[in-house]
């Protein structure tokens, strides 16, 4: 039978004929916690793709498997992941520098997770070819939320900022992110639909390392404006101009899927707290949090 015949959410009859097992030989994985599953409901629910991946996880002769990063979530940073991390207990360590950094760490194993929105060059998010990730046979990525980024200003927006064309202005500083971050590239790109040089805005010399150390540089004075999320500017009590909104999504290897740490969030993210949270921040879509965008 052709996969998308199963509903998102099978039963154990469903998973047993999914995977071509006899109900009780289910019954015995779920006892010795093999198998993905939720009792959220009062009654054992299998997730298909987190079945998928269970599946793809367990292949003979993946040498990629073997492979143990750190404990470590890199790559970019996110408000809301932030505070899922501390609410959830999940035990990742944040070491947050950027996407480009992030992809970089989780190639040498230097980290489990990656949080990247790097704009691909056909207008999507977070492809792996385009990544250089294209020859990672063991490489997952896990939706986490769709973002509102755009240019954070001074509370009450002082210098009348209405565009990207008013970033050129000499009275205008702006803040930035490192080049390999995913705001850094979204600029750039948002930049190049105007026909405007980068050279022609006043960027400040040295680069925010995360989303609210920018926020934090507008509301403290030592800038005038710079494009990040919506979350961050409320954080500060910032003036908000929305541009574009983003794919955030979590790359990483398939056997990290499976430990307790991605688990212990992701268990987490499916409780109404995180969606409750999600609007209080502002700026987020996360309906379709912890759907498989990809699966080598």
């Amino acid at each position: 039978m052709d996969d998308a015949a199963f509903p998102t959410y099978l039963t154990t009859s469903e998973v047993a004929d999914y995977l071509r097992l006899k109900p009780r030989k289910v019954y015995d994985l779920v006892r010795q916690g093999q198998i993905p599953c939720s009792r959220a409901t009062g009654k054992l629910l299998f997730p298909r793709q987190a079945v998928d991946l269970w599946v793809m996880n367990h292949l003979e002769g993946d040498q990629a498997a073997s492979v143990g990063p750190q404990e470590v979530l890199g790559g970019s940073q996110d408000p809301l992941l932030d505070w899922a991390m501390r609410e959830s207990g999940c035990g990742l360590a944040s070491l947050c520098q950027g996407s480009g950094d992030g992809i970089q760490r989780l190639l040498a194993g230097k980290a489990s997770v990656v949080g990247a929105h790097l704009l691909d060059a056909d207008g999507g998010y977070n492809n792996p070819a385009q990544l250089g990730l294209g020859g990672m046979r063991d490489l997952v990525v896990v939706h986490w939320a769709r973002r509102q980024q755009g240019l954070m200003l001074a509370a009450d927006n002082p210098l009348g900022i209405s565009g990207l064309g008013d970033l050129t202005r000499g009275d205008v500083r702006v803040a930035r992110r490192p080049q390999g971050a995913g705001a850094h590239r979204l600029l750039q790109g948002l930049l190049d639909r105007q026909g405007i040089s980068m050279d022609a805005l006043g960027l400040l010399e040295q680069p925010a390392m995360s989303e609210d150390d920018l926020a934090l540089s507008i509301a403290q004075g030592r800038a005038d404006a710079g494009l990040g999320v919506e979350a961050a500017a409320r954080r500060q009590g910032l003036a908000f101009l929305p541009l574009q909104q983003e794919s955030f999504d979590l790359l990483l290897r398939r056997r990290s899927y499976f430990e307790p740490p991605l688990q212990r969030l992701l268990a987490f993210a499916r409780q109404p707290r995180l969606r409750e949270q999600a609007e209080q921040f502002g700026g987020y879509d996360v309906s379709d949090l912890g759907a498989v965008r990809f699966n080598a």
